[in-house]
């Protein structure tokens, strides 16, 4: 039995009007509701709320810029007329229609953890960066939950019984095609909000039952090495953002994946392997 799901919903909260979005409100939700746990975590360690105020704008700050110039130098439209983001530079600063690259956003939220633990937190990068790794993979599944909505990063063409037709990717003009002419796709926004929910459940279950903060890098090596590599193998249904992809055996986003997770298992390693030596 086909059960694909003709997916049309608009991002719009008020017809007619670009922003605000659903997509915004999304990736303001979950930015939301990290914020509520790294607080909780600050609350247990006796950490200054002041402290707490500055690293939000830190990351939010960090998550933006560096999501959005991932997406631009990374996945382009480069000099495509009026689309291209060098040709039209203004383009650059709509991140309300969409188009953000994680790899980009990890860079710089990096970046601007580093810059926060010496300025403001006196403590080790590792301190700040176990505690912030499952409030950034909640925020990523509802950023994934964000373009499903925004109907863009869609999959490849499938005939799995759970495929979407993506009405407002798919249709050139929007709407003026019959549900019958439209593919079929792998619904991969879906598939990475729910590896990212798993992830920040894993996540917070060694932070909390088992006490992984007292494991400098052991949080954040996992984060990095299970995120990136369901990013990896997501890409394997996922549509190719750029022409290149369609040429490569593995695409941007897994060879941009790839350092992270080699990273991550590197830093897991040597957490684990500190705390048997301690």
């Amino acid at each position: 039995m086909n059960l694909f799901i003709n997916w049309n919903m608009s991002p719009e909260l008020i017809e007619g009007w670009k922003t605000p979005n659903l997509y915004g409100l999304l990736f303001i939700s979950g930015l939301i509701l990290g914020f509520f746990i790294i607080k909780r975590v600050f609350k247990k360690e006796g950490i200054p709320e002041a402290d707490l105020d500055k690293l939000v704008m830190y990351m939010v700050i960090a998550t933006i810029v560096g999501a959005r110039l991932g997406h631009v130098l990374f996945y382009g439209p480069y000099f495509d007329g009026e689309n291209g983001y060098f040709s039209n530079p203004i383009n650059i600063i709509k991140v309300w229609e969409g188009g953000l690259a994680s790899h980009g956003g990890a860079i710089a939220i990096l970046i601007a953890l580093w810059m926060y633990s010496k300025k403001v937190s006196k403590k080790p990068l590792m301190w700040i960066l176990d505690r912030i790794a499952a409030p950034i993979a909640i925020a990523a599944a509802f950023i994934r939950l964000g373009n499903l909505v925004n109907g863009e990063i869609v999959g490849d063409e499938t005939t799995v019984p759970w495929g979407f037709r993506f009405m407002r990717n798919d249709c050139n003009p929007p709407f003026d095609c019959s549900w019958e002419q439209i593919p079929v796709r792998h619904p991969a926004q879906l598939y990475e909000a729910i590896c990212y929910l798993i992830i920040f459940a894993i996540l917070m279950y060694f932070f909390w039952k088992k006490q992984a903060y007292n494991k400098p890098g052991f949080v954040f090596g996992l984060f990095l090495a299970l995120l990136f590599i369901a990013r990896f193998f997501v890409e394997f249904v996922k549509l190719g953002q750029t022409e290149r992809d369609n040429t490569l055996f593995l695409n941007t986003g897994q060879l941009l994946s790839i350092p992270f997770v080699l990273a991550g298992i590197y830093i897991l390693w040597n957490s684990i392997k500190k705390s048997k030596n301690a």
